[in-house]
């Protein structure tokens, strides 16, 4: 597909990129609500976590990736990565020609609109709570609510783990979403892409009067809306055979694909590895 000029860009695929395999969330989002599209994605494996790194790495890192995706002829950008979206997203939109989306302002968006008492809880990595992003796109929106963050750095571990439902799972989350609990929040956002994976758990703890909001589900809500608007939505289902998905890593290509085949149900036949670097 990168070789050769794609005439319709309309049948240009959606690229999308994750400092791993949380951003699969999303990719599985994109697919249902918008199955028309193809989906160009890159989980960087050999370099995560992006949590715990400086806003300059961070940068650095989304500005090579999205180098990459371009090579595939990409119509826009969906960066799968709240840590991404908080550190690189403003640089990026100013730098590329095409369209480019992160996953904080779909989620703080919905969390501002439907929060009843105006208590707002995010769970998020160290560098998501850190950098402030969610509060400032919430109160953008709404400045009469007050948000609480709590970073949750062993939830993702857990979930590459595969103990999406066991025991341990369910004792961090009761530890750190305590005190969230206690506060009396009413709307609690999700704010890492691996999250949704144990939903169940964080709804069970947290209770079911409060609603959890997934920016997975609302990115891909507000990336349909987007391309609608721009002329760019694919009508045309895909022809078969036509490689809809293609899934790229900076680093152990089969874990990734093992992992992805326990979110995506359609089949990731192959993951290929890329030296990123290169970028």
């Amino acid at each position: 597909m990168n070789q050769d000029i794609i005439s319709d860009i309309t049948k240009a695929p959606i690229g999308v990129f994750d400092s791993g395999v949380g951003g699969l969330t999303v990719v599985r989002e994109i697919m249902r609500q918008i199955p028309n599209e193809s989906i160009c994605y890159f989980g960087d494996t050999a370099r995560v976590p992006y949590g715990s790194k400086t806003k300059e790495t961070v940068t650095k890192f989304s500005r090579q990736i999205v180098r990459f995706l371009k090579t595939h002829q990409v119509k826009t950008i969906v960066i799968a990565c709240n840590t991404a979206s908080a550190y690189a997203l403003d640089e990026l939109e100013k730098e590329i020609d095409i369209p480019i989306i992160g996953v904080v302002r779909p989620g703080a968006k919905v969390a501002a609109e439907v929060t009843k008492n105006g208590k707002i809880g995010v769970i998020a990595t160290e560098a998501t709570i850190g950098s402030q992003i969610y509060n400032r796109y919430i109160q953008d929106i709404n400045n009469n609510v007050t948000i609480y963050g709590k970073a949750c750095p062993l939830f993702v571990p857990l979930v590459e783990e595969g103990l999406w439902q066991d025991p341990v799972t369910d004792e961090i989350a009761k530890r750190y979403l305590s005190e969230l609990i206690d506060i009396g929040i009413d709307t609690l956002i999700m704010g890492c892409t691996h999250y949704p994976l144990i939903r169940s758990t964080i709804s069970r703890v947290i209770g079911e009067e409060v609603t959890l909001v997934n920016p997975a589900y609302e990115t891909a809500l507000e990336l349909k809306a987007m391309l609608q608007e721009r002329g760019l939505l694919n009508q045309e289902a895909p022809k078969l055979g036509s490689n809809q998905y293609q899934f790229y890593v900076s680093d152990a290509a089969g874990k990734f694909k093992q992992f992805a085949n326990s979110i995506i149900k359609y089949g990731i036949l192959s993951a290929k590895t890329v030296n990123i670097e290169d970028y």
